[in-house]
């Protein structure tokens, strides 16, 4: 049996990424979460979201008209790595409909494809423009494609942003976003 130089290269990624892929929920213990730790962490998501947006008005001033005139928002908050051709991250955000100003607490995973090697830690905002895809995503999760797709077709506008406040050139391609039962 001969091996091929990219099956041992594959093996290798699976390796090194298999402890930074996001685990399922139940995985990772948050269902044994006490209420005090679960409002310790809705209470730490409201905070993010208020960090994030006040980094993203200062970086552009013209997202928070865009955001006051949208369906709605969400903000996320992500940590993962990338070794060699795969990433994987996972985390956590609250998306807020501004026509009834109702907040539903959110969980996303996401798997990247490219030749990197680095921990990544970034915050996105998800700006709907339509209320049928605002619906869409707080009813059935989401699996985005293309962000052009997402920015053309369904009316969303994308900012990510890294820890310190800057402007990140990042997608939301690969990643999945659902309620997160648990802080609902």
């Amino acid at each position: 049996m001969r091996l091929r130089l990219s099956d041992v290269l594959l093996t290798l990624c699976c390796l090194c990424l298999a402890p930074a892929l996001p685990l399922p929920a139940a995985a990772a213990g948050d269902q044994a979460a006490t209420p005090a730790a679960q409002a310790a962490t809705r209470a730490a998501v409201r905070q993010t979201r208020k960090e994030t947006l006040a980094a993203l008005y200062k970086q552009d001033p013209k997202a928070r008209v865009a955001i006051r005139g949208a369906a709605g928002y969400a903000v996320f908050e992500s940590g993962g790595s990338h070794v060699l051709f795969v990433g994987g991250s996972e985390g956590r955000g609250i998306l807020r409909d501004n026509l009834t100003g109702k907040e539903t607490f959110m969980r996303m995973g996401g798997v990247r494809a490219g030749l990197k090697d680095r921990f990544e830690d970034l915050r996105t905002v998800l700006v709907f423009k339509k209320r049928e895809s605002l619906q869409r995503f707080l009813d059935q999760g989401w699996t985005f494609g293309s962000d052009r797709e997402v920015e053309a077709k369904e009316g969303i506008a994308i900012y990510q942003l890294t820890l310190s406040g800057d402007m990140a050139p990042g997608s939301v391609a690969g990643t999945k976003y659902w309620k997160d039962k648990e802080l609902n």
